[in-house]
């Protein structure tokens, strides 16, 4: 049985949705779809893949799509190494992947996550540079997030199955101005079984360099898929974190 708590976030959570939907006859809202799919052939090294597809309006104007793919390796429960690469494709705004194209990139980025829990709740710390090879030159980008992440239900072999999760990220260059981009999102998580995560949350980002995504709203939807080598392989990553 669901608690009386649960069905209150639940309820909040299609509330959010709902007036997300409506709101978008009215103002620009974005979406912004994952399809997130990790491997853990053991506790410490996990595999990922992921493509994301946003549009600049409510599943209209579509402008932008990316896979990747990489490797973590968890040095302990506080520590863990990545190393991931990708192709990124930005069109410009007014249609659906309207040419030419904004951007045609692939990137290269290493990073480090540090995290430990205050009072039942995780605290993320996400270090990542990025080495970016685009359409016009290569440029260097640095990336710091804040996340935090409380997960609550009944728990039920070994997880529990709703998750809020909140995070900002700040984004810098190596060239004047420096400061780029910020990136705040809010997420409510339901994993249906261990293997699997559901996601629904509000993204708000501002560009402080770029034409691209200025002041941007989007609805966040996301399909995660978490697969082991073998049951004993205890869970390697926390539902609905973006690898974008």
């Amino acid at each position: 049985m669901i608690s009386f708590l649960s069905r209150r976030v639940i309820f909040f959570a299609a509330a959010v949705a709902y007036s997300s939907v409506v709101s978008a006859q009215y103002k620009d809202l974005g979406s912004w779809n994952i399809l997130n799919i990790r491997y853990a052939p053991n506790d410490r090294l996990s595999f990922f893949g992921e493509a994301q597809l946003r549009s600049l309006r409510f599943y209209d104007h579509f402008h932008y799509y990316e896979y990747k793919g990489g490797a973590n390796f968890k040095v302990n429960k506080g520590l863990q190494f990545s190393l991931g690469m990708g192709s990124y494709q930005t069109y410009r705004e007014g249609g659906d992947f309207v040419l030419p194209k904004n951007n045609n990139e692939f990137r290269l980025w290493p990073q480090v996550v540090l995290s430990q829990q205050v009072l039942g709740v995780k605290i993320e710390q996400r270090y990542r540079a990025e080495m970016r090879w685009t359409s016009n030159g290569y440029r260097n980008r640095f990336r710091y997030r804040l996340g935090t992440f409380y997960p609550f239900g009944k728990e039920r072999q070994g997880y529990r199955p709703y998750q809020l999760s909140a995070s900002n990220e700040l984004f810098f260059t190596d060239r004047e101005p420096y400061f780029e981009r910020n990136r705040l999102q809010f997420a409510f998580n339901y994993k249906p079984s261990r293997n699997t995560t559901l996601q629904i949350g509000y993204l708000h980002q501002f560009d402080y360099r770029i034409n691209d995504e200025i002041g941007r709203d989007f609805l966040v939807l996301g399909y995660y898929i978490e697969l082991y080598k073998r049951a004993g392989v205890r869970k390697v990553a926390d539902p609905g974190i973006r690898e974008d």
